[in-house]
């Protein structure tokens, strides 16, 4: 039976430095437990947000969305200012709209936007390093592009799926996704940005791409290397899990904001 009650969708940023992911956990600050502890009292009843995904311990987002149903009727502009007002200055709500009672922030995604970012500078600058990875030296971005370029469309990334990474609600296609877009633009003389659009992913699959892209960057496998560990469906062949504080959750795609 469909719940009646009002349903508000939010968007949230958030600096994941010092939570354990995204998901509530029993011995761990999250993000998930922190706004809905807040929620909880501008809306005077319990909250349960239902994330359109997770996040790991360390990284950061943009645009995550969660949604809730609630009896509340405070205005969404009082809900924000409340709740901004107190959660901790590393979490903020960057807009909350009514949405259908029907509606779900994992299940109507159409596909989410995550951004990598990258610094190969001789020395990290310490306030930089919470959310640039370090990879040095990284001469090659040339070769990282055409591998890029390999993964957009349809594939099995089993080579760069974690353990237990599969959504039950998704088990039935395994390890392929759909790679919209993939691309990597410099930013300076020792910085880039990878951004990669998809209609979903398996756990740490960007990192383990990033990490994997990085050792092409600098020079230790090739492009056609690179090939060869997409095609072979075997999480050993690739490089390691890049470092959780260079990634961010851009965007959450939804059907009235397509890719």
């Amino acid at each position: 039976m469909a719940d009646a009650r009002r349903n508000l969708l939010l968007t949230i940023a958030y600096d994941g430095t010092c939570y354990a992911g995204w998901q509530r956990q029993q011995n761990a600050p999250t993000v998930q437990q922190t706004l809905e502890e807040r929620l909880a009292v501008i809306t005077g009843g319990p909250v349960l947000l239902h994330g359109a995904g997770r996040t790991d311990a360390g990284v950061h987002a943009h645009g995550m969305t969660a949604h809730f149903h609630t009896d509340s009727r405070v205005p969404v502009a009082g809900l924000l200012r409340g709740v901004n007002s107190m959660l901790p200055p590393d979490i903020r709500l960057i807009a909350a709209r009514d949405v259908a009672a029907s509606f779900h922030a994992r299940f109507d995604a159409l596909g989410k936007t995550y951004v990598y970012q990258l610094l190969w500078d001789e020395v990290m600058p310490p306030h930089l390093r919470l959310y640039w990875a370090h990879y040095r030296p990284l001469a090659h971005l040339p070769a990282m592009r055409e591998c890029l370029a390999m993964l957009v469309g349809s594939h099995d990334f089993s080579t760069f799926e974690a353990a237990g990474s599969r959504d039950p609600a998704a088990a039935g296609r395994g390890a392929v996704r759909t790679i919209h877009a993939a691309a990597i633009a410099q930013v300076d003389s020792c910085r880039a940005v990878v951004e990669i659009s998809g209609d979903g992913f398996l756990r740490h699959m960007v990192r383990n791409i990033v990490g994997t892209l990085a050792e092409v960057g600098q020079g230790r496998m090739s492009v056609a290397d690179f090939a060869g560990v997409l095609r072979g469906r075997d999480r050993s062949l690739a490089g390691a899990t890049a470092p959780p504080g260079g990634l961010f959750l851009k965007r959450v795609h939804y059907p009235q904001s397509p890719l």
